[in-house]
């Protein structure tokens, strides 16, 4: 039987595995704000 080997670490699933829920709460914020602008900015271009 083949050994899996674990996937190497990043800083983008360090920040999930333990930013605390404050934390996460406000960059989801920022993420979801900054999503919304660029989706409006899309419709107003078509």
């Amino acid at each position: 039987m083949k050994k899996v080997q674990a996937a190497r670490s990043t800083p983008f699933s360090e920040f999930f595995r333990s930013a605390s829920t404050d934390k996460k709460k406000r960059v989801y914020a920022v993420v979801l704000q900054r999503a919304t602008e660029r989706q409006l900015n899309v419709l107003k271009a078509g």
